[in-house]
């Protein structure tokens, strides 16, 4: 959430980004009830510092007629607080609700636009292959090779779910083996580090985190809505995660950290649940959207000033994860309505997908400044011995089903066998170079 202060100063830049980024919300009243909130709460500690002062008086007083004129005073002190406590709560809770709904803003380099059609490609790696035959999606080839089964899945649990078998699943492990490595290797790091003028080479933990998150971290998270779109078990308050990242940013919860131990970069691997509730009708086929999918999420908290240089750095990362996987691949700046309330720079990667012929979002970088830090209280303290809100930025290193739709339909063969990228190969058992017709 946005500091109310830096609202009040910076109200244009909120109205701006409250507009651009398509939210419906009443920003005067949000002040108006600010004010009001501010007033009221002054009134009732001035009355109650009064009460107090008339409990003291009357312990003293031995006079009966000053006892009962204490008495007629605190009475009518008690009819004012009756009235206005319970304004005070009704004028917090609409104040609380709007200040909710508030966005954050936005960087000078995020395009504006209404959707995603007004998103930036940024930049384009690799060429789409040239196929001499007309290639399959991968849930024809999936189904040939006996890799992928999404009809019994739907059978046992419905649809948007798929079993993934045989050598996918390996290549699965071994994609996840890959990042991990990749992720933990200081060298690699230090080599991104250097070339996105970040100034840290810390390389990332390994977490395999909760996939359940209570409901008011969500909310603190900003990831509690939309509830429609979550698998919320009531009874229990708790959120089947979305993604590592809901259980990987509150890992900090209500700590002051060190500004010599930041960065904290983490890499965590969990398995994640969408309803999909917003996407009826859109990818229905195959694994690209699922309700049930694996994912490995990256997670940094950084000091306010390396916030941004922590994103670069990230994406860097993502380029380099895919570019070693040899899958073309374009950088896309989400634009102020396409992208994400907490955040406050959003960039997208999107792999080739051959037998759509264009490219899909495989992976997002959000970088959010203190804006969920505030909620979880999260901050460092710097070297200087003032306190600050930590900066977080969270992205995605591998949603696994959609790299596996991305290495099954790039890596096709005419015969419909499919190579495996040559840095996988020492992951999958007995280094397998190519998923075969059995």
């Amino acid at each position: 959430m946005l500091d109310i202060k830096f609202i009040r100063k910076n109200k244009e830049e909120v109205a701006e980004a409250i507009k651009n980024k398509n939210i419906s919300l009443d920003l005067e009243r949000l002040l108006e009830l600010d004010k009001e909130k501010v007033k009221l709460l002054q009134e009732i500690e001035e009355l109650n510092s009064l009460k107090n002062d008339l409990n003291d008086l009357i312990k003293k007083t031995k006079s009966d007629g000053e006892r009962k004129e204490i008495i007629e005073k605190g009475k009518n002190i008690k009819t004012k607080l009756e009235i206005k406590e319970p304004e005070y709560k009704k004028i917090k809770k609409e104040y609380e609700d709007l200040a909710d709904k508030v966005p954050n803003v936005f960087s000078e380099d995020t395009p504006i636009g209404k959707d995603e059609t007004e998103n930036k490609v940024i930049r384009k790696s690799g060429e789409p292959p040239k196929f001499s035959f007309k290639p399959k999606d991968h849930m024809a080839l999936g189904e040939a090779l006996d890799i992928i089964d999404t009809k019994t899945a739907a059978v046992v649990s419905g649809s948007r779910f798929n079993y993934v078998k045989n050598e996918a699943a390996m290549l699965q492990f071994a994609l996840i083996q890959f990042v991990f490595n990749l992720l933990t290797d200081r060298k690699i790091i230090a080599k991104l580090a250097k070339k996105t003028n970040n100034p840290s080479n810390k390389p990332f933990i390994p977490v395999v985190p909760p996939a359940m998150v209570k409901e008011d971290i969500m909310k603190k998270m900003d990831r509690f809505n939309p509830i429609e779109d979550r698998y919320y078990l009531k009874e229990d308050k708790l959120l089947l995660a979305g993604s590592a990242e809901h259980s990987l940013g509150p890992m900090h919860i209500s700590q002051i950290l060190k500004e010599e131990d930041l960065p904290l970069r983490y890499i965590g691997y969990s398995t994640a649940f969408r309803r999909e509730a917003g996407s009826y009708g859109k990818d229905t086929k195959g694994i690209l959207r699922c309700h049930q999918f694996d994912k490995m999420e990256m997670e940094s908290f950084t000091i306010p000033k390396h916030g941004k240089a922590e994103q670069d750095f990230i994406v860097a990362v993502q380029e380099y994860i895919i570019s070693q996987l040899k899958i073309p691949y374009q950088v896309v700046a989400i634009c102020s309505g396409d992208m994400g309330k907490p955040d406050f720079r959003q960039i997208d990667i999107e792999c080739w997908v051959p037998s759509q012929n264009k490219y899909r979002e495989t992976h997002t970088s959000d970088y959010m400044t203190d804006f969920q830090a505030r909620r979880l209280n999260t901050k460092v303290k710097m070297s200087n011995g003032e306190t600050e809100l930590v900066h977080m930025n969270d992205a995605t290193a591998a949603a696994v089903g959609r790299m596996l739709i991305a290495i099954i339909e790039n890596y096709q063969q005419a015969d419909g066998s499919v190579k495996i990228p040559r840095v996988l190969q020492r992951w999958m058992p007995g280094k397998i170079e190519i998923i075969k017709n059995k």
